[in-house]
């Protein structure tokens, strides 16, 4: 199947079989760990690796940055943005060149970027990644609350998501050419990968 930039929508996915569905991806989102956003400078792209939080009530990606600089340049001068997020495990070796593989899960989303800007609602998203990383520390006892001068000196970022998909391909093993179309594969290579 050949892709087709026109065809919608731009989550199109090759092998459906790995697709996963929306309660799989907010789980998923929920217990990664670290995301890339990724933004556009008129031509230039810019890839950045970032702590993140996923609002299920505002179907919406936060995360945040120095107060200046590329990211919030590029946000500034345009509203496009994808996000990914991965988790991989084991290679998967093959007597096959083209099924050499890797297991994987991932997310995939596209949306619009905007810079938040009022004080309450950048503390609430601190607040919202302060409780996914370090949810059993509690602000006011275990460490000092986000202070309006820490809230000045941090950009915060929300990707409204238009789209998304979710992709898992976690086998044991590679696809393997069939009876006399190739030898076998050492068993040392399932051992040593």
């Amino acid at each position: 199947m050949a892709y087709d930039p026109q065809k919608h929508p731009i989550n199109q996915s090759r092998k459906k079989s790995l697709d996963m569905n929306d309660k799989w991806i907010v789980e998923f989102l929920n217990v990664t760990k670290v995301g890339h956003v990724s933004t556009l400078n008129r031509k230039q792209p810019f890839i950045n690796p970032t702590s993140f939080w996923y609002s299920v009530n505002n179907h919406e990606i936060y995360f945040h940055s120095n107060a200046y600089g590329r990211m919030r340049y590029n946000v500034e001068n345009t509203s496009k943005a994808c996000f990914e997020c991965f988790r991989s495990g084991r290679l998967l070796p093959s007597n096959l060149a083209l099924e050499v593989s890797f297991q994987y899960e991932c997310v995939i989303a596209f949306g619009k970027i905007r810079v938040l800007g009022l004080m309450d609602e950048k503390r609430d998203v601190l607040q919202g990644l302060l409780h996914k990383y370090f949810g059993e520390m509690e602000s006011g006892k275990d460490y000092r609350p986000i202070t309006d001068e820490e809230l000045k000196q941090t950009s915060v970022y929300g990707i409204k998501i238009n789209s998304w998909s979710g992709k898992k391909n976690w086998e044991d093993r590679a696809e393997q050419a069939e009876e006399g179309e190739w030898p076998d594969l050492d068993p040392k290579w399932f051992d040593l990968y």
